[in-house]
Protein backbone atom coordinates (compact mmCIF):
# COMPACT_ATOMS: atom_id res chain seq x y z
CA UNK A 1 0.00 0.00 0.00
CA UNK A 2 1.43 3.38 -0.76
CA UNK A 3 1.61 6.37 1.97
CA UNK A 4 -0.53 8.56 1.86
CA UNK A 5 -0.48 12.16 2.60
CA UNK A 6 -1.95 15.49 3.26
CA UNK A 7 -0.77 18.87 1.94
CA UNK A 8 -1.27 21.85 4.02
CA UNK A 9 0.48 24.86 3.11
CA UNK A 10 -1.22 28.94 2.51
CA UNK A 11 1.21 29.10 -0.74
CA UNK A 12 -0.41 27.09 -3.59
CA UNK A 13 2.84 27.00 -5.30
CA UNK A 14 4.39 25.02 -2.55
CA UNK A 15 1.47 22.46 -2.65
CA UNK A 16 1.96 21.88 -5.94
CA UNK A 17 5.26 21.36 -6.12
CA UNK A 18 5.66 18.72 -3.60
CA UNK A 19 2.34 17.00 -5.40
CA UNK A 20 4.12 17.02 -8.31
CA UNK A 21 7.34 15.41 -6.53
CA UNK A 22 5.49 13.05 -4.03
CA UNK A 23 3.30 11.58 -6.48
CA UNK A 24 5.91 11.24 -9.10
CA UNK A 25 7.09 8.43 -6.51
CA UNK A 26 5.16 4.64 -6.68
CA UNK A 27 5.21 4.40 -3.27
CA UNK A 28 3.65 8.08 -1.99
CA UNK A 29 0.48 9.08 -3.08
CA UNK A 30 -1.40 12.40 -2.10
CA UNK A 31 -4.91 12.11 -0.92
CA UNK A 32 -5.81 15.73 -0.60
CA UNK A 33 -5.01 19.14 0.20
CA UNK A 34 -5.56 21.98 2.73
CA UNK A 35 -4.61 26.16 2.35
CA UNK A 36 -4.92 26.26 6.36
CA UNK A 37 -4.30 24.79 9.55
CA UNK A 38 -8.15 24.96 10.36
CA UNK A 39 -9.36 22.39 7.81
CA UNK A 40 -6.49 19.85 8.98
CA UNK A 41 -9.00 18.11 11.24
CA UNK A 42 -11.77 17.13 8.75
CA UNK A 43 -9.95 15.97 5.94
CA UNK A 44 -7.74 13.89 8.16
CA UNK A 45 -11.25 12.34 9.39
CA UNK A 46 -12.56 11.91 5.75
CA UNK A 47 -8.99 10.91 4.01
CA UNK A 48 -7.21 9.31 6.60
CA UNK A 49 -3.81 9.89 5.57
CA UNK A 50 -0.91 8.18 6.64
CA UNK A 51 1.48 11.43 7.12
CA UNK A 52 0.31 14.74 7.35
CA UNK A 53 2.92 17.66 5.49
CA UNK A 54 1.98 20.99 7.21
CA UNK A 55 3.23 24.31 7.14
CA UNK A 56 4.04 25.36 10.61
CA UNK A 57 3.28 29.23 9.96
CA UNK A 58 -0.38 29.98 7.95
CA UNK A 59 -2.72 32.63 8.69
CA UNK A 60 -6.16 31.35 10.03
CA UNK A 61 -4.46 28.43 12.15
CA UNK A 62 -0.74 27.70 12.03
CA UNK A 63 0.99 24.37 12.24
CA UNK A 64 1.52 23.84 16.07
CA UNK A 65 -2.39 24.28 16.82
CA UNK A 66 -3.24 22.31 13.89
CA UNK A 67 -0.90 19.82 15.50
CA UNK A 68 -2.49 19.96 19.00
CA UNK A 69 -5.98 19.93 17.67
CA UNK A 70 -5.24 16.77 15.43
CA UNK A 71 -3.44 14.93 18.38
CA UNK A 72 -6.40 15.78 20.70
CA UNK A 73 -9.61 15.30 18.47
CA UNK A 74 -8.48 12.64 16.07
CA UNK A 75 -8.19 8.59 17.26
CA UNK A 76 -5.30 6.94 15.94
CA UNK A 77 -3.84 9.82 14.41
CA UNK A 78 -1.75 10.31 11.25
CA UNK A 79 2.61 11.38 11.69
CA UNK A 80 2.95 15.12 11.01
CA UNK A 81 5.55 16.24 9.42
CA UNK A 82 6.33 20.24 9.48
CA UNK A 83 7.53 21.76 6.68
CA UNK A 84 9.45 24.94 7.37
CA UNK A 85 11.06 27.97 5.69
CA UNK A 86 13.68 28.25 8.78
CA UNK A 87 15.89 25.69 10.20
CA UNK A 88 16.44 27.33 13.49
CA UNK A 89 12.88 28.13 14.11
CA UNK A 90 11.08 28.20 18.10
CA UNK A 91 7.81 27.69 15.96
CA UNK A 92 9.36 24.19 14.80
CA UNK A 93 10.44 23.10 18.07
CA UNK A 94 7.01 23.95 19.55
CA UNK A 95 5.40 22.50 17.06
CA UNK A 96 7.59 19.17 17.88
CA UNK A 97 7.13 19.93 21.40
CA UNK A 98 3.33 19.77 20.07
CA UNK A 99 3.49 16.06 18.86
CA UNK A 100 4.87 16.91 15.33
CA UNK A 101 6.53 13.79 14.16
CA UNK A 102 9.82 15.82 12.61
CA UNK A 103 10.56 19.00 10.35
CA UNK A 104 11.46 19.12 7.10
CA UNK A 105 13.17 22.31 5.17
CA UNK A 106 11.17 23.99 1.57
CA UNK A 107 14.02 24.31 0.15
CA UNK A 108 15.66 20.51 0.80
CA UNK A 109 16.85 18.69 -2.23
CA UNK A 110 13.56 16.49 -3.82
CA UNK A 111 15.02 13.39 -2.60
CA UNK A 112 15.02 14.60 1.08
CA UNK A 113 11.72 15.34 0.67
CA UNK A 114 10.97 11.79 -0.56
CA UNK A 115 13.36 10.65 2.02
CA UNK A 116 11.64 12.25 5.18
CA UNK A 117 7.69 11.20 4.34
CA UNK A 118 9.05 7.73 4.25
CA UNK A 119 10.97 7.69 7.11
CA UNK A 120 8.18 9.63 9.36
CA UNK A 121 5.48 6.90 8.08
CA UNK A 122 7.95 4.07 8.83
CA UNK A 123 8.39 5.99 12.32
CA UNK A 124 11.88 3.97 13.29
CA UNK A 125 13.83 6.64 13.08
CA UNK A 126 14.10 10.35 14.40
CA UNK A 127 14.49 12.82 11.44
CA UNK A 128 17.26 14.99 11.03
CA UNK A 129 18.71 14.16 14.70
CA UNK A 130 21.52 16.60 14.71
CA UNK A 131 19.15 19.55 13.54
CA UNK A 132 16.67 18.41 16.46
CA UNK A 133 19.50 18.86 19.04
CA UNK A 134 20.29 22.10 18.20
CA UNK A 135 16.81 23.14 18.23
CA UNK A 136 16.56 21.19 22.02
CA UNK A 137 19.80 23.44 22.63
CA UNK A 138 18.56 26.73 22.24
CA UNK A 139 14.86 26.28 23.15
CA UNK A 140 15.02 23.33 25.46
CA UNK A 141 15.08 25.44 28.75
CA UNK A 142 18.97 23.69 28.86
CA UNK A 143 17.94 20.39 30.81
CA UNK A 144 16.29 22.69 33.60
CA UNK A 145 12.14 21.82 32.07
CA UNK A 146 10.49 20.82 35.67
CA UNK A 147 7.71 18.61 33.45
CA UNK A 148 10.49 16.58 31.75
CA UNK A 149 12.45 15.53 34.67
CA UNK A 150 9.47 14.58 36.66
CA UNK A 151 8.17 12.49 33.72
CA UNK A 152 11.58 10.64 33.31
CA UNK A 153 11.70 10.11 37.24
CA UNK A 154 8.15 8.52 36.97
CA UNK A 155 9.09 6.71 34.06
CA UNK A 156 12.05 4.42 35.70
CA UNK A 157 13.99 3.38 32.94
CA UNK A 158 15.82 0.39 33.08
CA UNK A 159 19.84 0.78 32.51
CA UNK A 160 19.44 -0.77 28.43
CA UNK A 161 15.65 1.52 28.20
CA UNK A 162 18.22 4.57 28.69
CA UNK A 163 20.95 3.50 26.95
CA UNK A 164 18.42 3.04 23.81
CA UNK A 165 16.74 6.29 24.50
CA UNK A 166 20.29 7.92 23.97
CA UNK A 167 21.06 5.73 20.68
CA UNK A 168 17.45 7.02 19.49
CA UNK A 169 18.14 10.68 20.54
CA UNK A 170 21.50 10.47 18.04
CA UNK A 171 18.86 9.34 15.51
CA UNK A 172 19.86 5.69 14.99
CA UNK A 173 17.27 3.55 13.79
CA UNK A 174 16.38 0.24 15.15
CA UNK A 175 18.88 -1.59 13.34
CA UNK A 176 21.70 0.43 14.00
CA UNK A 177 20.49 0.12 17.67
CA UNK A 178 20.63 -3.82 17.56
CA UNK A 179 24.32 -3.39 15.67
CA UNK A 180 25.60 -1.01 18.53
CA UNK A 181 24.21 -2.99 21.33
CA UNK A 182 25.11 -6.55 19.44
CA UNK A 183 21.45 -7.92 20.12
CA UNK A 184 18.26 -8.68 17.91
CA UNK A 185 16.16 -6.11 16.17
CA UNK A 186 13.01 -7.39 17.73
CA UNK A 187 15.01 -7.10 21.60
CA UNK A 188 15.29 -3.56 20.35
CA UNK A 189 12.06 -2.56 19.10
CA UNK A 190 10.63 -3.92 23.27
CA UNK A 191 13.19 -1.22 24.38
CA UNK A 192 11.71 1.25 22.33
CA UNK A 193 8.11 0.67 22.65
CA UNK A 194 8.85 -0.11 26.64
CA UNK A 195 10.35 3.47 26.69
CA UNK A 196 7.52 5.79 24.46
CA UNK A 197 5.14 3.62 26.96
CA UNK A 198 6.50 4.66 29.95
CA UNK A 199 7.14 8.24 29.02
CA UNK A 200 3.69 8.42 27.40
CA UNK A 201 5.56 9.66 24.06
CA UNK A 202 3.19 9.21 20.89
CA UNK A 203 6.31 8.32 19.38
CA UNK A 204 11.11 8.87 19.07
CA UNK A 205 10.48 12.27 18.94
CA UNK A 206 8.63 12.97 21.84
CA UNK A 207 10.53 10.66 23.33
CA UNK A 208 13.89 12.47 22.95
CA UNK A 209 12.82 15.83 23.72
CA UNK A 210 11.97 14.48 26.48
CA UNK A 211 15.31 13.23 27.08
CA UNK A 212 16.92 16.56 26.24
CA UNK A 213 14.52 18.97 28.52
CA UNK A 214 15.25 16.98 31.13
CA UNK A 215 18.96 17.10 31.02
CA UNK A 216 19.36 13.04 30.47
CA UNK A 217 20.57 13.68 27.13
CA UNK A 218 22.61 16.61 26.43
CA UNK A 219 21.88 18.13 22.90
CA UNK A 220 25.75 19.21 22.20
Amino acid sequence: MPVTVLLVDDEPLVRAGLRALLEAQPDIEVAGEAADGAAVVPLVRRLRPDVVAMDVRMPLLDGIEATRALLRTVSDPPRILVVTTFENDEYVYEALRAGADGFLLKRARPAEIVHAVRLIAEGESLLFPASVRRLAAEYGDGGGNRAARAELERARLTDREGEVLRLMARGLSNAEIAARLVVGTETVKSHVSAVLAKLGARDRTQAVITAYESGFVTPG
